[in-house]
This record gives structure tokens, C-alpha cells and sequence, in this order.
């Protein structure tokens, strides 16, 4: 972008010096007084090439700045998905080592029982 803008106003610049110069030398005045409107003419064209490169400049940093805003915006964005998405991972562990543990002391009452009902099916006579 930066470089577009700089080529118009190389461009404008040069246009409008040979447009000057052009127009002030086939002009029918005195010496003096084509140097002074050559001068004159450079000023306003100085000037006017000075505002294209302050509005120029202008753009690029309102531009930069709206990237800058958006980038940033995006990364606080992506960072809450992250912490949500860590959030969630947490819980899911939690649930699962609840359920792990729920089915261990399930498992082990389950096997206490059938080691219970084992030792009585033993100690009892056969009929």
C-alpha cells in the first residue's frame, strides 16, 4: 500500500513540474517573471505532494492500527477458548477419576461379597 502511494506522489510530482515548466516557459514573460512563477508553481506542487503524503501516511497508520486491534482481539479470543477449552478437559478428567473410583469400590464390594459368600458356601456342611 505504502509503496503505491509513494509512486503517486513521484508520479504527481513530476507530472505537475512538467506540466509547470511547460506551461511557464511557453508563457510570453520576462525572465524574471517565469522564474518566479516557477517558483511559485514548485511551492503549491511541493505543498500539495506534502498533504497526498500526509494523508498517505495517514491511512497506513489507521490501517495499522485496525490490524493491530484485530489481532489482538483475536489472540484474547483464541486465549478464553483456550482456558474454556482446558475448563472443560479438567472436568472430564474429574468425571472420569469419580467414575474410576465409583466402579473400583463397586468392583471391590462385588468381589468382598463373592469371597464373603465363598468362605460361608465352604464353612457350611454338605448336605
Amino acid at each position: 500500500m505504502f509503496d503505491r502511494d509513494n509512486d503517486f506522489i513521484t508520479g504527481l510530482l513530476i507530472g505537475g513540474l512538467a506540466g509547470v515548466l511547460i506551461g511557464v516557459l511557453c508563457a510570453p514573460k520576462s525572465g524574471r517573471e517565469t522564474r518566479e512563477d516557477i517558483g511559485k508553481k514548485t511551492e503549491e506542487l511541493m505543498a500539495r505532494a506534502k498533504d497526498e503524503y500526509d494523508q498517505a501516511v495517514e491511512k497506513s497508520r489507521k490501517a495499522y492500527e485496525t490490524a493491530v486491534k484485530a489481532i489482538t482481539e483475536v489472540k484474547k479470543a483464541a486465549g478464553e477458548k483456550a482456558a474454556d477449552v482446558e475448563q472443560a478437559a479438567a472436568e472430564i478428567a474429574e468425571r472420569g477419576k469419580e467414575t474410576l473410583q465409583e466402579s473400583t469400590s463397586r468392583f471391590k464390594k462385588a468381589l468382598d461379597a463373592g469371597m464373603e459368600a465363598y468362605r460361608q458356601e465352604k464353612e457350611t456342611p454338605s448336605a
